[in-house]
């Protein structure tokens, strides 16, 4: 057991407040690890947009323009900030208090805090929470591998192998506060879920097809961030039975998730983890999910759920009329052993401890 305890502060996305949803599966992720390592006895303190909310530690708040989400950026090789930026200020406060903290910790999936490491007084680790999008992020963060290894972590290894140094990025997995969702050993009646942001790059109308083709009800869990897409969506698809339930909070999303027969995941891109996926299993709930990215490494095909092609919908079809075949209690049981906050809480301290110790 680690005899020394941190003080740590977390720079959250720039994209959007802690608790919009606007962050996806960032903020989860973020409040996770603040959890994890505040059980192992060290200080956390988070830095967060404007209007963002926690009760995990203590918050911090820093005003400004919020940056556009990455995703929208896709194949561009330039760096945007705009007036006031919030990304900007939010690493500002980083340089002005960095004296009162033994490590940093970056969420921001942007190219300004992996540019300014070598400029602070103290290490930062940065967690890089999306596959490569753009020549100007990878090559940033190949020049600050090379000059800080371990400095920076990914979910899974087909996250860090869309990057030209994949090879020298940490591996760090997730982990989920399992005391936050409830098993249920059988759906209360057949219907199917998905959850996550909505938006084309996460292929929503394979699923709304597949649920028109099933006949089961679709529940939908996620902030709209397109709302054409949405309205597209359902005009394609009116035999589909599709259920918006709006972005929840955990605890009632583990509370509808957990009653469904299964959760699809449709990413038309290299889904670098799936937060959704986890959570899903924490409920007892199989995942159909296409055969992508951090999704291979996570849904045990067979045993916790189904991979498919990507962009096969009558793959999709095919493995929903297949449900009665999953144990759910091997889902829960996969996600204990695999992903609970004290399992990842110990690896994120040991990555800690390296980057402390070799700064």
């Amino acid at each position: 057991m680690n005899e020394k305890k941190y003080r740590l502060l977390f720079l959250s996305t720039p994209v959007g407040a802690l608790g919009s949803g606007v962050g996806g599966g960032v903020e989860l992720t973020l409040q996770n690890a603040a959890k994890a390592l505040i059980a192992k006895g060290h200080e956390v303190e988070i830095v967060a947009p404007e209007g963002s909310v926690t009760e995990v530690t203590k918050l911090t708040q820093i005003a400004g323009t919020m940056q556009t989400s990455a995703q929208t950026e896709v194949g561009a090789d330039l760096v945007v900030l705009p007036q006031n930026s919030v990304l900007e200020n939010m690493w500002s406060y980083a340089r002005a208090s960095q004296h009162q903290f033994d490590l940093l910790f970056n969420f921001a999936y942007d190219w300004l805090p992996l540019y300014l490491t070598p400029f602070f007084q103290r290490p930062i680790a940065h967690w890089i929470s999306m596959s490569s999008l753009s020549p100007v992020m990878d090559a940033m963060v190949s020049k600050t591998v090379r000059k800080f290894p371990d400095a920076i972590a990914v979910n899974t290894r087909a996250c860090a192998d869309t990057f030209s140094d994949g090879d020298r990025l940490t591996i760090m997995g997730k982990g989920i506060d399992l005391t936050q969702y409830n098993f249920v050993e059988k759906p209360t009646k057949p219907s199917l879920a998905w959850v996550g942001r909505i938006s084309p790059e996460k292929g929503l109308e394979d699923a709304a097809e597949a649920a028109q083709s099933t006949g089961f009800p679709l529940h939908i869990f996620g902030l709209i961030q397109d709302q054409e897409y949405w309205q597209q969506i359902q005009a394609s698809f009116p035999q589909a039975e599709l259920h918006y339930e709006g972005f929840l909070s955990t605890g009632e999303l583990q509370q509808r998730l957990g009653k469904s027969s299964a959760l699809l995941m449709t990413p038309r891109w290299v889904e670098a983890f799936g937060n959704a996926a986890i959570e899903a299993f924490a409920c007892g709930v199989p995942v159909v999910s296409y055969s992508s990215g951090g999704l291979k490494e996570i849904v045990r095909h067979g045993k916790t759920g189904f991979l498919v092609e990507m962009g096969s919908v009558s793959g999709l079809i095919e493995a929903i009329s297949q449900l009665d075949q999953i144990d759910r209690s091997a889902c829960r049981q996969q996600v204990e052993a695999e992903y609970s906050l004290t399992v990842w809480g110990d690896r994120l301290e040991k990555w800690f401890d390296k980057l402390i110790t070799n700064f």
